[in-house]
């Protein structure tokens, strides 16, 4: 992939989030993050203006339904153990677009921003390269198993708005996984895959800085705006994200990814 000086990052990140092959959208994550870095792409150069995207570019499976029609399946056998790593495989791929789709569609932020997003992007895809490995060594290939789109569907739902979009994708639905990964490592611990839990382990550390960079932009965005952030965080989630609002929350990794105590307690009130 080669670039000139006039090389636009909007118009890079966009090829990214075309990109519908996963093999080719990890290997365009990395090239394009260090052309970024090379100084071979520019924030400032002229891009195509923004558009809506229905759909980011995604392989024809796995099919998308509705999350109640997901089967569950029990860890005890490799195929449960398989669907599990499908379905974080499936979440960190979408989260290689919902990096790329911030840094593409937010054309009024500082260049710190960029470098964040970016750099997020490319920890999920290497995370997505885990989790794919891990699934072949399961016998499978990401794709095998449905997936719903909800990580997605909020993007959409945000695509107006840097201040909604880093309340509700990071600190909302990607906090989620630090949530409930302790206890997918414990079940997965409960019936020997060590595999899956070093990897799961790994992905919780490095998931903690991702939702930092949400707590740090939605603060600038908040003050950008003149808005209180816990009165616009409290209505967003009343707005967009009841239901995927879901105790018990972990604690210690929120705090560390910059949601405060008052947060919390907030937080915990409206999921009771």
């Amino acid at each position: 992939m080669a670039h000139d000086a006039t090389d636009s990052l909007f118009d890079a990140a966009l090829h990214c989030l075309r990109s519908e092959r996963p093999a080719e959208k990890v290997a365009l994550t990395r090239e394009t993050a260090a052309a970024f870095d090379d100084g071979r792409l520019h924030i400032a150069a002229a891009a195509a203006p923004v558009m809506a995207i229905a759909e980011p570019g995604r392989p024809a499976r796995p099919r998308l339904v509705r999350p109640r029609e997901l089967a569950q399946r029990g860890l005890g056998s490799a195929e449960g153990r398989a669907a599990l790593v499908h379905a974080v495989a499936h979440i960190e791929f979408n989260a290689i677009n919902l990096a790329w789709d911030a840094v593409y569609r937010f054309r009024d932020m500082p260049p710190a921003y960029y470098r964040d997003w970016i750099g997020v992007a490319v920890d999920e895809a290497r995370h997505f390269g885990w989790l794919e490995r891990r699934l072949a060594e399961l016998g499978h290939a990401y794709g095998d198993f449905d997936a719903h789109n909800g990580l997605w569907e909020m993007a959409a739902r945000t695509a107006d708005s840097c201040l909604a979009r880093m309340a509700l994708v990071p600190r909302v639905l990607e906090a989620r996984g630090l949530d409930v990964t302790p206890g997918m490592i414990a079940r997965l611990c409960a019936v020997g895959d060590g595999a899956t839990v070093a990897i799961l382990e790994r992905i919780l550390v490095e998931e903690v800085p991702h939702v930092a960079a949400g707590s740090r932009w939605f603060a600038w965005c908040c003050r950008r705006e003149e808005r209180d952030p816990a009165a616009a965080f409290r209505d967003l989630i009343a707005t967009h994200a009841v239901g995927a609002l879901r105790g018990p929350f972990n604690i210690d990794a929120r705090l560390a990814a910059g949601f405060s105590r008052d947060e919390l307690d907030a937080l915990e009130r409206m999921a009771a």
